[in-house]
């Protein structure tokens, strides 16, 4: 495999992005969602995220899109403005190949330049190991575990809270 190049995510990466987020929905259980998202819903999403300060960066291996990330808000409360969650997804064609661990540390580094200070990985599902063990080698600790809070595909599913702190995290005033 060539090698895997970071760059700032586009909105000319947005079909590349539908196709590999549908993926996601339509066979896995990372994304609650039922239905995938149109084009022009993932570009209201991206557009926001992007406007918003976050980071949203793209994984390609020569002239392909393999992968994407982003952040966004934990919540939308104004006191949780310091803390994001990330979302990573890497095409079905090239997993377990480090694509995400790649991407996952770049989304930390860009986000500690924005000043956020803690981030947070909400899995789903907590039989996903390979994002739960992405996650914990990229220095996240478990934080907690909602059970039984999705449905899909004919069963219950479990959210997997992780955190790790970004830059000074807490240990100064933002």
């Amino acid at each position: 495999m060539s090698a895997v190049s970071i760059r700032p995510a586009t909105l000319a990466d947005i079909p590349a992005i539908t196709r590999i987020y549908a993926a996601a929905v339509n066979t896995g259980t990372a994304s609650f969602e039922l239905e995938a998202p149109t084009e022009a819903e993932m570009t209201r999403r991206m557009t926001a995220l992007l406007d918003s300060g976050h980071p949203y960066i793209a994984a390609t291996v020569g002239d392909t899109l393999a992968g994407y990330a982003y952040t966004g808000p934990y919540r939308p409360r104004p006191a949780y403005r310091f803390a994001v969650e990330d979302s990573i997804y890497v095409d079905q064609t090239t997993h377990r190949r480090g694509i995400g661990r790649v991407l996952l540390k770049h989304l930390i580094e860009e986000s500690e330049k924005r000043g956020f200070r803690q981030m947070v990985a909400i899995i789903g599902d907590s039989a996903n190991a390979a994002s739960i063990e992405l996650h914990r080698a990229m220095g996240f600790r478990m934080v907690g575990n909602f059970e039984n809070v999705g449905y899909k595909f004919g069963r219950w599913l479990d959210s997997v809270m992780m955190q790790r702190a970004l830059g000074p995290g807490a240990s100064t005033n933002p």
